[in-house]
């Protein structure tokens, strides 16, 4: 939610799909995004993609989705594009 902050019109999507026979969950929104190329940090303890100054936080969290989804056995990712959102996805 934070990350929409700046967004006159906030959205947050949350829902599910099913691909290769498998339930895929995901969150999405409407926030700054980020390219892609800097994907690979996004799960890394203390990696920040966004100024301190801009978004408070301890940069810890999604690291902890990570090792949660990973001890279930699961699956996480993320796509994004700079100004248009990100969608965040994970298997159980």
């Amino acid at each position: 939610m934070k990350f929409t902050r700046r967004c006159e019109h906030a959205r947050l999507d949350i829902g599910s799909l099913e691909k290769d026979g498998q339930t895929v969950y995901y969150v999405r929104d409407n926030g700054v995004g980020f390219d892609m190329q800097y994907a690979a940090k996004l799960f890394g303890v203390f990696q920040r993609l966004h100024r301190a100054e801009d978004y408070e936080g301890t940069d810890a969290g999604l690291a902890i989705v990570q090792r949660i989804i990973h001890r279930q056995g699961g699956h996480v990712w993320a796509d994004a594009r700079p100004g248009e959102g990100a969608t965040f996805y994970f298997t159980l």
